[in-house]
C-alpha cells in the first residue's frame, strides 16, 4: 500500500524534471562570443566566379573556415565534417552558407579551389583575393598563417594555420567557434538552433 501511495508522487516529480529541462535555454556546444558583435566584413573573389561580401549573407547562418587545398589532414577532415553537416541539414541547408577562405593564395587559384571543394560539397564556396586583403581578413579573425619550407624540396612549402570553424548568425553576428576535432554533430546542433524560424 505504501508503494502505491508514493507512485503518483514519483511520477509527478519525474514529469516536473522533464518540463523544467524543456524550459531551459539552449546551451551551445561551441565557444560562445560574449555580447556578439557584427562579424568583420570582407569582400573576396568566389571560386565559382564573382565576388562575395560577407555582410550580404545576412539572413543565413554562415560557417567560415580558413584552410588550403594542399593541406594533408586538418582541412580535408574539416571539409568532410562540412559535407556531413550540409547533408544532415537537408532542406535547412538553404538557410546556411559554408565559406572556405584560403590561407595559400599563391597556389589556391579560383579554379583550384573550385575543383577541390566540389569533391566535398558543391555548396561550399571557396574564397581568395590579393595577399594584402587576405592578410587583413586573417588578422580580423585571429588566424595565424605561416609558410613552412619543406626540407629537400626547394620552393615547396606547407602552411601552418589556425584551424577553427566560425559560425555567424543570420543577423551577421559572430556567435561561435570550434577547435579542430569538435564532433560535427555538435556544430550541426548549434547551427540548427541558430537557423531563422
Amino acid at each position: 500500500m505504501v508503494r502505491r501511495r508514493w507512485m503518483p508522487a514519483l511520477g509527478m516529480s519525474a514529469l516536473a524534471v522533464v518540463l523544467l529541462s524543456a524550459c531551459q535555454p539552449y546551451r551551445f556546444k561551441g565557444t560562445e562570443y560574449i555580447n556578439p558583435q557584427p562579424a568583420p566584413d570582407f569582400d573576396l573573389a568566389r571560386s565559382d566566379g564573382g565576388e562575395l561580401r560577407l555582410s550580404d549573407q545576412q539572413g543565413r547562418v554562415v560557417l567560415l573556415f580558413f584552410g588550403f587545398t594542399s593541406c594533408a589532414d586538418v582541412c580535408p577532415a574539416t571539409l568532410g565534417d562540412a559535407r556531413r553537416i550540409l547533408e544532415e541539414l537537408g532542406d535547412d541547408a538553404k538557410q546556411t552558407q559554408y565559406l572556405f577562405v584560403t590561407v595559400d593564395p599563391d597556389r589556391d587559384t579560383p579554379e583550384v579551389l573550385q575543383k577541390y571543394l566540389a569533391a566535398f560539397d558543391p555548396a561550399i564556396v571557396g574564397l581568395t583575393g590579393p595577399p594584402d586583403t587576405l592578410a587583413q581578413v586573417w588578422k580580423d579573425y585571429g588566424i595565424y598563417v605561416e609558410k613552412v619550407p619543406l626540407q629537400g624540396s626547394p620552393g615547396e612549402y606547407d602552411v601552418t594555420h589556425t584551424a577553427r570553424v566560425f559560425v555567424i548568425d543570420a543577423e551577421g553576428r559572430l556567435r561561435l567557434s570550434y577547435s579542430f576535432g569538435t564532433p560535427y554533430e555538435d556544430i550541426l546542433q548549434d547551427v540548427r538552433s541558430l537557423l531563422p524560424s
